[in-house]
């Protein structure tokens, strides 16, 4: 797996993400067509387990969080960001998302859950906010960004 080809895998999924609204029927659609289980989730979690074995993934680290932005949001990725971090039992900074976040939460070992989601998938509406939480074990989060927006509380 290279990043060229993980940004190919990545621009399939937003070109069906393209132009809905981030509400609950995008979560629910989400979870029944590319959730826990499904190949589009096996194909980007072994892909994302790849890319921080690799170093080019979660490539920084602060306050116990290993994070990386690997693509800022362009026409081929239909407008998002793509962000992977790496957290064990620990909550992130708290943040807003002017226009939403679509997270794809990957647990690596335990019962590890993100903000207290299972495996699959969690959409945040826009103008929602969270201090990003892994709990009960280690998990990988991919984060989509429409723009690239976020907002960190100060």
């Amino acid at each position: 797996m290279t990043p060229t080809e993980f940004r190919s895998q990545i621009a399939r999924l937003t070109a069906q993400l393209a132009g809905r609204p981030l509400d609950a029927a995008l979560d629910d659609w989400l979870n029944a067509e590319h959730g826990a289980g499904s190949p589009t989730y096996q194909q980007l979690m072994a892909s994302c387990q790849a890319g921080v074995a690799d170093g080019w993934l979660c490539d920084r680290e602060g306050g116990g969080i290993r994070y990386g932005r690997i693509f800022r949001p362009a026409d081929d990725l239909h407008g998002f960001s793509v962000d992977v971090v790496d957290m064990q039992d620990i909550a992130g900074p708290h943040h807003s998302h002017p226009e939403g976040e679509i997270d794809l939460i990957m647990p690596l070992d335990g019962d590890a859950r993100f903000d207290g989601r299972p495996a699959g998938w969690l959409v945040c509406p826009p103008g929602s906010a969270h201090r990003p939480t892994v709990s009960n074990g280690r998990a990988l989060v991919l984060y989509l960004l429409p723009q690239g927006r976020i907002d960190f509380t100060r």
